[in-house]
């Protein structure tokens, strides 16, 4: 399988150099040349097979021979070494719980999977490996605790100061060794901006061997697919039509995984992007003119992105056809009140706690299925509600006890470094930085 930049189709890579990578020229993502579809029975019978399976099966093809099947299974295994369960709300929505992984929050798929990879690729160079990354909340404790004391690779994390939650900012910066935080005064798209300026900056790249793990790198975003496959093979005992799935969306790397699995032959009867006050899609999807915005700070802060970078994978899904788009996805916004309201509403009626983005994305499922009732999906409950507890608190009145897994964390110190959204600053922290390595 060979992966084409959607900036420039002429430059065409194996799986392997996509996700040493992590972005071709011109900032452009890597996107498959073809894709794979699963077999039918294999999708009527999911059943009969074990998840590790259905893992295998879903990711195979896009790794083609260039990781050993031993090895892959036991990526495989180690990366879905957790519960992914999915568990009723009421008689018309459910709930898929990404959360049961080590840093509790569904990243931690991707990240395992991505760490893995890097490890597998990079065990014979002898040159130190850096894994920049940007994180509105969850990517960099997922990421920095897949690479964590892995040797011969550094990981540089950017996130925006005061933007995300205690225990987020504990997961990126209270581990140390090679991991290194970095606080910037400004949005997670200047974070963003600020790491594709760093992979296409010449002196940059020839001073360090680089790779990204954000969801614009292949090895993150493609192993997404597995959990939507866990959930049918879920759906499959209890229900008997097709779910419409609803997906808290910010850099909307995890629903694109969902709709790719639904071209391979996933049985889905409608996607529905839930977004915060960051609207950007949900326009679009209005007015067909797709316009970043400046970030709005809000309770979902890992959904806070005014310029989503994949959002550009599904157009090619797609083939840039807004009317076929438009009849596969929908677009909710939804306000921090209604998010707290919902979060009210759903613990005291139906006993089971929502995080902010749970929530965003129930309010947005709701209000879809008002309109088409004779349906019935699930949402994405992509974090521990104990990672937003100011808002959980705040919307149920009651205390939100820490897990112990959380416990050693939270008394740590912080430890980072606090810089600009000014790529020069960025620029010389990275070369200072290997010059002294």
């Amino acid at each position: 399988m060979n992966y084409y930049n959607l900036k420039d189709k002429e430059e065409q890579v194996n799986f392997k150099t996509a996700s040493i990578k992590g972005q071709g020229k011109e900032k452009g993502l890597f996107f498959p040349e073809r894709i794979p579809l699963f077999d039918k029975n294999f999708i009527e019978n999911l059943n009969q097979f074990s998840d590790e399976e259905i893992a295998f099966r879903c990711m195979k093809d896009f790794v083609g021979d260039e990781i050993p099947e031993e090895d892959l299974r036991r990526i495989i295994s180690e990366t879905i070494s957790f519960e992914i369960p999915l568990k009723k709300i009421n008689d018309t929505i459910s709930v898929l719980e990404l959360f049961h992984g080590p840093t509790l929050a569904f990243k931690d798929i991707g990240a395992r999977f991505m760490s893995r990879c890097l490890s597998y690729f990079l065990k014979d160079e002898n040159k130190k490996v850096t894994v920049l990354v940007a994180t509105s909340g969850d990517t960099g404790g997922a990421v920095a605790h897949g690479f964590y004391k892995v040797n011969g690779i550094d990981v540089v994390i950017l996130y925006p100061k005061n933007r995300v939650s205690a225990v987020q900012e504990k997961q990126l910066t209270a581990l140390g060794e090679n991991i290194t935080a970095l606080e910037v005064d400004g949005s997670f798209d200047d974070c963003q901006n600020l790491i594709k300026q760093a992979f296409s900056d010449i002196e940059i790249t020839s001073s360090l061997f680089l790779t990204s793990a954000n969801s614009i790198n292949i090895a993150r975003w493609l192993p997404q697919q597995i959990y939507y496959l866990l959930a049918l093979k879920q759906w499959q005992k209890t229900e008997t039509g097709n779910p419409v799935i609803c997906v808290p969306s910010g850099n909307f790397g995890n629903i694109c995984a969902g709709i790719l699995a639904h071209f391979r032959g996933l049985p889905v009867e409608h996607f529905i992007a839930a977004c915060n006050t960051n609207d950007v899609v949900p326009n679009y999807l209005k007015t067909k003119i797709l316009k970043p915005k400046e970030t709005i700070a809000t309770l979902s802060n890992a959904m806070d992105v005014g310029n989503p970078s994949n959002f550009v994978r599904i157009l090619e899904l797609f083939q840039h056809q807004f009317e076929n788009l438009s009849a596969h996805l929908s677009g909710y916004s939804v306000s921090d009140e209604n998010t707290l309201n919902i979060i009210k509403r759903v613990y005291e009626r139906d006993h089971y706690l929502l995080e902010p983005h749970g929530a965003v994305a129930y309010v947005a499922l709701k209000d879809y299925l008002k309109e088409n009732p004779s349906k019935k999906g699930f949402i994405l409950e992509t974090a521990h509600p104990v990672k937003f507890p100011e808002s959980v608190e705040k919307a149920i009145g009651e205390k939100i006890n820490i897990p112990e897994s959380l416990a050693d964390l939270m008394s740590r110190e912080k430890k980072t470094v606090e810089i600009n959204s000014d790529f020069e600053e960025l620029k010389r922290f990275l070369l200072n930085k290997n010059s002294n390595l």
